[in-house]
């Protein structure tokens, strides 16, 4: 039952063949199971049992509140959640809760969602690993898993199996993994500059980063405002659309969500392909792409081609200015958000009272890590009265035409842009962490953030495994506010690659009832 989508769990659950408490306890087993991973900061057991109950009792009522009733789903720790410690994966945020939900979070649980938990990432998602939050590193299921095992089989000899697992990406590496894990059948992640995309690329799993304003960031602790958006990370498109129709529409809450109201919809079945366009951006052909990325890619290029497609290259010109530009706007917007971690009104504050300055800069050292005292360093050099016009002035204009690059394209008549994810499949995390995050993030967030920087919508899609039995994603990007066309698309992609699933024997003893189909044999979809 954990292995099949979330559209038919819950069709499954309307016609009583599995109760809502059943499948959260399935759920929870499975995280206990997969405890390894560290997927999870905080697993909300009671919460989730209750939810469960609640819910239970309105199936039995037949007053059902729509398609994630009963529906187990794990939420990024950097969402508030009332009554649920919300940390940031950092010592700042540590012991801190909210006493309110994020917008996101509470249209989930409105339509009766269970929250299993708080997924673990980057500290404050800054970060394309996963492996910088206080709460240590989370581990790729796939590591794990049956296809990359026997790989690594035919070529290691005598090396130990444990020190070889896989980053997850990130900064929502703990959602990616948690979803990839079938210990939910959604999660919410944030994207910044690529990180929900990103894990989901290298977990196999399908992750969603929504045009900007279309979803509301209320409650979802800032890292840089302007490009922030909650992101969704599901099993299939089409249970990413039905998760995207819950959690779209205004929000007086935040400014810049969009004033239309915004209908769940359901992904039509692309059947005439004549008349779709996709561009594939030739500056997205770096050095660094690894060659089966790369083929890959091509290959799916061609694939659209034969169905009758037309598929053309365009050109992107700005995009080696955007990973520069991107650094100077993201940290200028980290230096600001993160002042208001001064000690005095909520989480750390460090014993030292000398002066309020002191209490001030101690407070900070103790609770931030490197990379977040790093980016803070870099964002108030960018911010200083001589800096500011060279910097931050001109990145802005950078944007600009980086956007205006992406109206370009879309004005020629292409409706959807195919790109790598990702340059490779997921790395070993010792060979990860050789690099600094720095550099890291600047190689990752390549084919990810010029799409945060013009507010687009965009999603990964898993494709193949790789020679070494890992996923690789490929990247759609839409018009915005078209995230409907983009889903669309990536739905029939999504359909002919038909990516394996991932089998995790090893992790679970009991993992063939995972995939038990004997209740289900009678599941109707509608």
């Amino acid at each position: 039952m954990l292995g099949r989508t979330l559209q038919e769990v819950s069709e499954a659950l309307k016609q009583g063949l599995v109760t809502p408490t059943e499948l959260c306890q399935r759920c929870l087993s499975l995280i206990k199971k997969t405890k390894i991973l560290n997927a999870y900061i905080t697993v909300s057991e009671e919460v989730a049992l209750k939810q469960a109950e609640e819910s239970e009792k309105r199936y039995k009522k037949g007053h059902s509140l729509g398609d994630l009733d009963g529906i187990p789903v794990a939420v990024k720790d950097n969402f508030s959640t009332a009554g649920i410690e919300t940390t940031c994966a950092s010592n700042m945020l540590k012991g801190y809760v909210p006493p309110y939900n994020a917008t996101v979070v509470q249209k989930l649980l409105d339509q009766g969602a269970l929250l299993m938990g708080k997924t673990n990432l980057d500290e404050f998602a800054m970060g394309s690993g996963s492996t910088d939050g206080i709460f240590g590193p989370v581990k790729n299921p796939w590591s794990y898993s049956k296809q990359y095992r026997e790989k690594r089989k035919q070529k290691s000899h005598g090396e130990s199996e444990d020190s070889h697992w896989l980053i997850t990406g990130g900064s929502s590496g703990g959602s990616a993994a948690a979803v990839s894990a079938f210990t939910c059948f959604a999660a919410l992640g944030s994207d910044t500059g690529g990180s929900t995309r990103n894990p989901a690329a290298h977990c196999g799993v399908v992750g969603l980063k929504p045009s900007y304003g279309l979803v509301s960031r209320h409650g979802l602790i800032p890292l840089v405002n302007s490009m922030d958006v909650p992101g969704i990370l599901t099993r299939c498109v089409d249970d990413a659309a039905i998760v995207l129709g819950i959690l779209a529409g205004h929000d007086p809450k935040d400014s810049t969500t969009i004033q239309d109201p915004v209908k769940p919809f359901t992904l039509p079945s692309l059947t005439d392909m004549s008349k779709l366009c996709i561009g594939i951006p030739k500056e997205y052909l770096t050095p660094e792409l690894s060659s089966e990325v790369q083929s890959l890619w091509s290959k799916a290029a061609n694939l659209f081609e034969s169905e009758g497609a037309k598929v053309i290259e365009v050109s992107l010109p700005h995009t080696s200015y955007s990973i520069v530009c991107y650094h100077v706007l993201c940290t200028s917007e980290v230096a600001s958000n993160m002042a208001r971690f001064d000690g005095l009104e909520y989480g750390h504050r460090c014993d030292t009272d000398v002066s309020t300055e002191a209490m001030y800069a101690a407070t900070r050292r103790e609770g931030f890590n490197d990379v977040v005292r790093g980016r803070i360093l870099s964002g108030n050099f960018f911010l200083l009265k001589e800096n500011y016009e060279n910097y931050f002035v001109k990145a802005q204009k950078v944007r600009r035409l980086i956007a205006h690059d992406f109206v370009n394209v879309f004005n020629s008549g292409v409706d959807v842009l195919l790109t790598p994810t990702t340059l490779s499949e997921a790395v070993p995390h010792t060979e990860f962490i050789r690099e600094d995050n720095r550099t890291r993030s600047a190689q990752d967030d390549l084919f990810t953030q010029a799409v945060n920087m013009a507010g687009l919508p965009a999603v990964s899609v898993p494709m193949a495994l790789s020679s070494q039995g890992l996923p690789i994603g490929l990247q759609f990007i839409g018009r915005a506010f078209c995230d409907q066309q983009l889903l669309t698309v990536a739905k029939w992609f999504e359909k002919q690659v038909q990516f394996p699933v991932i089998q995790l024997q090893e992790l679970m003893d009991d993992c063939s009832s995972i995939f038990e189909n004997e209740k289900l044999a009678s599941v109707s979809l509608k």
